[in-house]
């Protein structure tokens, strides 16, 4: 099962870093490319504990639709998005946040797995975790220009 890591280090603060990782609109911003929208559950404002989204996106030449859940959640310190439904066996995110002198320490962790048995496995390997990786930089990119900049301001006021 691949797991992918990842690290932003984001200048703005920790309260705003984490609201902005759980907005749904700024989420449908960062994957536009994607034709993401929320079509369940929770479809806009900051998404909480116990609530599911289900979205719907083009991924591999394909529209696709994904469900998750937050599963757990401390305020300003991390949230956990698992998947109920779509098209991975298992998927799961945690979200870490760490206030800094000048910001705040974002860290992604992603455990995801595919069916298919051998084959699901070198897809995996070959190139989903490479396409996976790229999704959630691209979404931390996002969330860093608006958390940077006077962006948020439309996002969460």
């Amino acid at each position: 099962m691949p797991t992918i890591h990842l690290t932003t280090v984001i200048h703005a603060p920790l309260q705003r870093v984490f609201d902005l990782s759980r907005s749904i609109t700024l989420h449908k911003r960062s994957m536009e490319h994607r034709q993401e929208e929320a079509i369940k559950g929770r479809t806009n404002g900051l998404i909480s504990y116990n609530e599911s989204v289900t979205w719907r996106a083009k991924h591999l030449g394909k529209i696709r639709e994904l469900t998750t859940q937050i599963t757990a959640m401390q305020q300003n310190e991390f949230f956990t998005d698992e998947m109920t439904q779509g098209d991975f066996t298992y998927m799961k995110h945690d979200h870490y946040f760490k206030e800094i002198d000048n910001g705040t320490v974002m860290i992604d962790i992603m455990d995801f797995g595919t069916p298919y048995g051998w084959f699901g496995r070198v897809f995996e390997k070959l190139f989903l975790h490479n396409y996976m990786t790229k999704l959630l930089q691209q979404r931390n990119s996002t969330i860093k220009d608006y958390a940077e900049s006077d962006k948020w301001r439309v996002i969460l006021d």
